[in-house]
């Protein structure tokens, strides 16, 4: 990520190896397991080969305006303009799920 002295001017991007489907408005996200330890948890443990993160109505309706082209800011417009009251207080929130989104690299940052 680049350093921004604001983290709201930051401009995400999806991450290459995330598929995604969206079902009624509702997107859901496949993330394979990979590595050893997950090989291990599967054949030991019977753990799945993929995962599925379910995102809630918020995180539905960020995740297609995810295109590389939009900071924070201007993505927080769009939300308030859908959620009014309801996406408050909003930069916070935003930035943490971006910072959370980040933490497990289902975006990353343009430059």
């Amino acid at each position: 990520m680049k350093n921004n002295d604001n983290y709201l001017e930051n401009v995400p991007k999806k991450s290459e190896h995330i598929v995604w489907s969206e079902k009624d408005g509702a997107v859901t996200l496949e993330v394979e397991n990979t590595g050893v330890f997950n090989r291990i948890a599967q054949k030991l443990f019977k753990k799945p080969k993929i995962s599925y993160v379910h995102l809630d109505e918020m995180g539905s309706f960020l995740w297609p305006l995810i295109d590389g082209s939009e900071n924070l800011i201007d993505l927080g417009k769009q939300v308030e303009a859908q959620f009014g009251d309801k996406a408050q207080p909003l930069y916070p929130r935003l930035a943490k799920y971006f910072q959370l989104l980040d933490s497990y690299k289902f975006i990353s940052w343009n430059e």
